[in-house]
Order: structure tokens, then sequence, then C-alpha cells
């Protein structure tokens, strides 16, 4: 299974926004600085994420995003879906329906083998996503860091972070 760059761009900007002062804001050309992305790549999953409920967004030249809610309240898998939609990675085209000497119907009145086995990993690896929270990330993150992590992404802060009333 493959997930877009979105996702990793997503996850990686709604981590930087949780580290945020309270009503803080960071423009989408910002967070695309400091991650080395295209601004309107970014945006459109900004955007997504904002139709979500993962981001809000503050109107007007000293607005731009931040988060909705708490960072213990948003999950990889919130994020996931914001990105690339509900639908599932593997979806059944019911080929073996398909080509010469068609069977009858009742040979595929129970679901493909395939799909189901495929639908079953996905319950799996969501579930996973859904237990792991930005807040998550952020204490895994401390757990390795030395200092100079923080440091990068808190000089970053300090220069661009916007401020406005909650």
């Amino acid at each position: 299974m493959k997930l877009g760059e979105g996702v990793e761009q997503a996850i990686h900007s709604v981590a930087m926004l949780a580290g945020l002062s309270e009503g803080g804001v960071l423009s989408a050309a910002a967070i695309a600085e400091f991650h080395g992305v295209s601004t309107s790549y970014l945006l459109k999953h900004l955007q997504a994420m904002s139709g979500a409920g993962i981001l809000s967004t503050v109107p007007g030249p000293k607005g731009g995003y931040r988060l909705a809610k708490s960072p213990d309240r948003i999950t990889l898998l919130d994020i996931v879906l914001a990105v690339e939609g509900p639908a599932p990675a593997f979806r059944c085209g019911e080929i073996r329906q398909r080509g010469p000497n068609p069977l009858p119907n009742h040979y595929f009145s129970k679901p493909c083998t395939i799909s189901a086995t495929m639908l079953r990993a996905e319950r799996v690896y969501r579930a996973e996503l859904a237990k792991t929270t930005i807040a998550d990330l952020g204490v895994q993150l401390a757990e390795i860091d030395d200092g100079a992590i923080a440091a990068r992404g808190c000089a970053f802060l300090e220069i661009h972070e916007r401020k406005t009333a909650r």
C-alpha cells in the first residue's frame, strides 16, 4: 500500500501546529517552507484537514492555520482520512467475473476471498492509526530528541508564528 506524499506532509504539519502558543497561527507558506515542500500542494491538504475539523483557519493578512482541537484528540487516522478520503486502499473490481468462459453467478454469491482478506488488513491498519495521536508523537519525539529537533522548531516558530486572538 502506498499513501500519497500529502499524508506525510499533513502529519508533520499538524505536529508542527501542535507547538504553537495560545492564539498563534502559521501561514501555509511558513509550514511549507519549514518542510521544504510546495505551498500549493500543501495548501490542498491543509484545507482538507480544515474541512475535516482537524485544523481551523484564521483569515486575513495575519491569519493562518492552527489546531481545531487538542493534539491528544487528533489521531493519525483522522489525518489520513482527511487527506486520502475514507475509501479503502484496496478496491475489488470483481475481475474474477471477467474474461473468457464466465462461470454462473452462484459462484460469486460470497465476497471475493482476496477482497475480504484485504479489507481485514485495512481494519487492522486503521485501528493502529486510530490508536496514535499527535500528542503521542510528541512524547515519542521528546524521548529521542537531544534538544536539536525542538530547538530547530522553536527557532522557526519564533520567527514565523503569528499571534491572533483565539
